[in-house]
C-alpha cells in the first residue's frame, strides 16, 4: 500500500509496548503504509531477571509456561508407560533435570525474540530499546537504559505496555519472594515451594512445579481461580490435590524471613488469627498483576485511567483522548489473553490506516488453564448466568466422561467433567461451555467457534 501521506509529525504511529498486543497493531500499520516506531524497554523484575523483545507471553509467559507444563505432561507419560508395555527400568526413578529444561525454555524464548527483532527490521518498523512516556499527546519520550532521552512525535499513540506481577506489602516479600517473572529462568532448581495466589498462574504454576517432582503448595486467601465457574475451579483444585499439591486455605502471608541456611521461612496468618509458619526453598508470589500505566505520564497527554486497577477504560480501544489508543492486558475488564492482544492490535491498526470499520469482539472467548488436568472453558460460568438471568431461566447439564487413555494406567477419571450452561427457554441458547480433562486447550476451540 502507498505511504500514507506528509505529517507534521516524525511518525505515523508510536506504539509504547513491544508485546503481543503492541507489536501486531505496529506490524499491519506498516503493511498499510503508516511509519511507526516501537519503545520497548523491561525493567528488570526484584529479583534481577529481565528479558528480550515479545512481551509477558513470549518471555515470562504462556510460550515457556506451556513448555513446562508439556515437560510436566511428559513426566506423567514416563511413568505411566510400563503399563502400556514399554520397558523402562523404575520409572518412578526417572527425574527431571532442571537447569536442562529451563537451558531449553529460555534458548527457546530467546530464539523467539530474535525473530521478532529481524521481523521488526524487514518490516521497517523503528524500534527503540527505551522506557517510552507521554510529554504530551503527540510526544513521546523514551529513556535508554543508560539515561539517554529520545523525543518522538506520532499523530496517533497506541499504549501497549501490559502488566507485571505484583507483590505483598510483607516483610521480606521483595527481598526473597520470586514471581512469574523469574520461575522459568531460576538458575536452581526450586525445591520446595510455597506459591500464594490461587488465580491461574498460582495453580498453573504449582502444578508443572508438582509434575516435575518438587513439593507445591498453594495458599489461598479466599477462593481458587476467581472469576472462573467455581464448581470447575474447585474440581481443578480437588484433582490437583489427588496428585499431591498441597492447599492452606483462607491463609495470608505475613513475612518471609531468609533463614542461616538460605532456606526462606514463611509466617501466614489464618482466618481466626491464628499464626502458622514454615519452611520453603522457595516462594513463589502469584497474588495479580499490575498495569504498568503509572510509569507513561498520563497526565501530561489527558488519558485517563480506572483508579482502582490503574488500567485504561476505552472505547473501541480508543481512551478519553482522540489520538490515544490502547490494546492488550492494559485495558480494563477485557481479557488477559495473548491472541486477544493480536486480533485487538491488527484490527485497530487496520481501522486507523487500512478505512475498516471492523471493530474487536470480546465476547466468548476461549480460555484455558494448564492446570495438571487442564481446563478449558468459552462463555460465563454458572454465577454469573444465574446472576444476570435469574435461577428460573438458567438450565445446567452436565456430564463425567472418561477418557480412552486412562483405563490401562488406571488413572483417576472422577475430575473428567463437562458442564453446559444454557438458558431454559427458546432454542436454549449456551452461556457458557466447560471441560475439565486431557487436552482441554485444544477440546474446547470448536466449542468456541460453534459459539
Amino acid at each position: 500500500m502507498a505511504p500514507i501521506g506528509e505529517s507534521k509529525y516524525n511518525y505515523d504511529l508510536v506504539v509504547i509496548g513491544g508485546g503481543s498486543g503492541g507489536l501486531a497493531a505496529a506490524k499491519e500499520a506498516v503493511e498499510l503504509g503508516a511509519k511507526v516506531a516501537v519503545f520497548d524497554y523491561v525493567t528488570p523484575s526484584p529479583q534481577g531477571t529481565k528479558w528480550g523483545l515479545g512481551g509477558t507471553c513470549v518471555n515470562v509467559g504462556c510460550i515457556p509456561k506451556k513448555l513446562m507444563h508439556q515437560a510436566a505432561l511428559l513426566g506423567e507419560a514416563i511413568h505411566e508407560a510400563t503399563a502400556f508395555g514399554w520397558k523402562i527400568d523404575e520409572p518412578k526413578a526417572i527425574a527431571n533435570d532442571w537447569a536442562t529444561l529451563t537451558t531449553a525454555v529460555q534458548n527457546h524464548v530467546k530464539s523467539v525474540n530474535w525473530v521478532t527483532r529481524v521481523e521488526l527490521r524487514n518490516k521497517k518498523v523503528e524500534y527503540i530499546n527505551a522506557n517510552g512516556y507521554f510529554k504530551d499527546s503527540h510526544t513521546v519520550v523514551g529513556i535508554d537504559k543508560n539515561g539517554k532521552e529520545k523525543e518522538v512525535t506520532a499523530d496517533k499513540v497506541i499504549i501497549a505496555v501490559g502488566g507485571r506481577p505484583r507483590y505483598p506489602d510483607i516483610p521480606g516479600a521483595l527481598e526473597y519472594g520470586i514471581t512469574s517473572d523469574d520461575i522459568f529462568s531460576l538458575k536452581r532448581a526450586p525445591g520446595k515451594t510455597l506459591v500464594v495466589g490461587a488465580g491461574y498462574i498460582g495453580l498453573e504454576c504449582a502444578g508443572f512445579l508438582n509434575g516435575l517432582g518438587y513439593d507445591a503448595t498453594v495458599m489461598v486467601r479466599s477462593i481458587v481461580l476467581r472469576g472462573f465457574d467455581q464448581q470447575m475451579a474447585n474440581l481443578v483444585a480437588e484433582e490437583m490435590e489427588q496428585r499431591g499439591v498441597h492447599f492452606v486455605h483462607q491463609a495470608k502471608p505475613k513475612a518471609v524471613e531468609k533463614q542461616e541456611d538460605g532456606r526462606l521461612l514463611v509466617h501466614w496468618v489464618d482466618k481466626n488469627g491464628e499464626v502458622h509458619q514454615d519452611v520453603y526453598d522457595t516462594v513463589l508470589f502469584a497474588i495479580g498483576r499490575q498495569a504498568l500505566t503509572p510509569q507513561l505520564k498520563l497526565d501530561n497527554a489527558g488519558v485517563k485511567v480506572v483508579p482502582d486497577s490503574l488500567k485504561i477504560d476505552a472505547t473501541n480501544e480508543q481512551t478519553n483522548v482522540d489520538n490515544i489508543y490502547a490494546v492488550g492486558d492494559v485495558l480494563h475488564k477485557r481479557p488477559e489473553l495473548t491472541p486477544v492482544a493480536i486480533h485487538a492490535g491488527k484490527l485497530l491498526a487496520r481501522r486507523l490506516f487500512g478505512n475498516s470499520v471492523e471493530k474487536m469482539d470480546y465476547i466468548n472467548v476461549a480460555t484455558t488453564v494448564f492446570s495438571p488436568l487442564e481446563y478449558g472453558c468459552v462463555g460465563i460460568g454458572e454465577e454469573q448466568a444465574l446472576a444476570s438471568h435469574g435461577e428460573e431461566n438458567v438450565e445446567v447439564y452436565h456430564a463425567f466422561y472418561k477418557p480412552t487413555e486412562f483405563f490401562i494406567p488406571e488413572k483417576n477419571m472422577s475430575h473428567c467433567y463437562v458442564k453446559v450452561v444454557a438458558l431454559k427457554g427458546g432454542d436454549q441458547r449456551i452461556l457458557g461451555m466447560h471441560f475439565i480433562g486431557p487436552h482441554a486447550g485444544e477440546v474446547i476451540q470448536g466449542f468456541s467457534a460453534a459459539m
